[in-house]
């Protein structure tokens, strides 16, 4: 196995195509902001929560109430449940996906 050395005084390959790094970037104001934008973390956290739930729910609310008791076809409805879930998600992310997308070319327009 290969260990690898500290030497100090040694540049890295980073440093040696862009040359030392300097003080003031040290001393700059980093950005804070998250990397991902609040929106998308709550529409990902209420279609997770449907994902669970959902079918979970369904299958309790079916399994006495319209299939009286036959679990078979109540796992099926949970089963169709979860697909609505996932097809929907894929929706709503295309969706946002074709808005940033436009919004973009229309930024680009403006510009020139």
């Amino acid at each position: 196995m290969t260990s690898r050395r500290n030497i100090s005084n040694e540049q890295t390959s980073f440093n040696k195509v862009n040359g030392s790094p300097s003080v003031s970037a040290s001393t700059e104001k980093s950005s804070v902001a998250p990397a991902v934008p609040a929106a998308v973390i709550y529409k990902l956290l209420g279609f997770t929560l449907a994902m669970v739930a959902g079918p979970i729910i369904t299958y309790y609310l079916t399994l006495n109430t319209i299939f009286r008791g036959s679990s078979t076809w109540a796992g099926a409805t949970a089963a169709i449940m979860a697909n609505v879930v996932l097809v929907a998600y894929v929706i709503v992310a295309m969706k946002e996906d074709q808005s940033d997308r436009l919004a973009a070319e229309e930024k680009t327009r403006k510009g020139e």
